[in-house]
């Protein structure tokens, strides 16, 4: 496979097996330990969101959840576009739960614990951790640019209520000039020398990255519809747009938020500033405060999904990693 290739720790042997057990050991100690700290943080919030829950129509807020569902699942396809562009091509179950289990490391305060974890499970299947890092990076900066995207499509409400936001859409043309292939090439290929890693094989080809950020604005126009849901009609169905630019620069601005568990707080209060624009501050914050939740639990419930996936299909998923491994411990079992 061109691109990466094996660290020198995992090469054939009998150190480097009992260097393997050990890593995998230390892996799923750490995986158990962010899906239990996701779980207290979503306890946590039970109590706050409870009676926000019970003042909403239970129709609502199904399909607010089920849409929000959706929405993930175009997020993980956002990102396995981007990885399987970087040169390793992965089925949708293994790249979801790569992605979806790692990014349970965000709800542990300080958001690097989510790309570590993505890039060691990444690892376990065989995928060089440089290789997910560029990937997780680009989903990240992908996300941004849909972000600003739809932020530039809602800029006339956005301008009359919020003015003091605007600024932030200056940022698109930055964002799209680092999707260009040329560019994300040389900023992988810059990633992948600080890791001590052999350059892309290829350059990125602009499908890619389009495919990518057609995948990423997907997923916030669902997260917009699963706002929308939660304001029971108090919203108009064309503030659907506007709501779909709250979620994604509420995501865009915690980013920046990345001592806060998930950017806690942060992301919130762009949403209930953008809420408010069509709904009263008390309904803007708490449907802020119920999609935080159903946030939480979506993401607990697809990475579990996902992993149980993953573990019912574990023959025909090795048979794939073993295929494409870079390392020669996954590549050799």
């Amino acid at each position: 496979m061109s691109g990466v290739t094996a660290e020198p720790d995992d090469r054939a042997g009998r150190p480097a097996s009992w260097r393997t057990r050990v890593l995998q050991t230390v892996r799923w100690v750490v995986i158990a330990a962010v899906v239990v700290v996701a779980v207290w943080y979503f306890a946590t919030m039970w109590d706050t969101v409870a009676p926000e829950l019970a003042k909403m129509h239970p129709a609502a807020l199904a399909g607010s959840f089920a849409v929000l569902l959706a929405g993930l699942m175009l997020t993980v396809l956002s990102w396995t576009t981007l990885l399987n562009g970087l040169g390793h091509p992965v089925p949708f179950i293994r790249g979801a739960q790569i992605m979806l289990v790692g990014q349970l490391g965000k709800y542990v305060p300080g958001s690097a614990w989510a790309y570590l974890l993505q890039m060691e499970i990444g690892r376990q299947y065989g995928i060089a951790r440089a290789r997910v890092l560029v990937a997780s990076l680009y989903a990240a900066g992908v996300g941004v640019v849909a972000s600003l995207v739809l932020a530039v499509a809602a800029l006339p409400q956005l301008n009359e209520g919020l003015p003091q936001v605007v600024w932030i859409i200056a940022l698109l043309p930055v964002g799209l000039a680092c999707l260009l292939p040329q560019v994300m090439t040389f900023l992988a290929n810059l990633v992948l020398k600080l890791f001590r890693r052999t350059p892309l094989g290829q350059r990125v080809k602009l499908r890619t990255t389009l495919g990518a950020l057609g995948w990423s604005i997907g997923s916030y126009v669902l997260y917009g519809v699963h706002l929308w849901l939660l304001t029971g009609g108090e919203a108009a169905v064309t503030d659907i747009l506007l709501c779909a630019a709250a979620i994604g620069m509420g995501f865009t601005v915690s980013l920046f938020a990345f001592l806060l568990p998930s950017g806690v707080g942060v992301r919130e209060a762009v949403l209930i500033g953008c809420l408010g624009l069509v709904l009263s501050a008390g309904q803007a914050s708490a449907i802020a405060l119920v999609s935080r939740g159903m946030f939480t639990a979506g993401d607990l419930i697809t990475a579990g999904a996902a992993a149980l996936t993953a573990l019912v299909l574990r023959r025909r998923l090795h048979r794939a990693d073993v295929v494409r491994a870079e390392y020669s411990d996954v590549a050799n079992s």
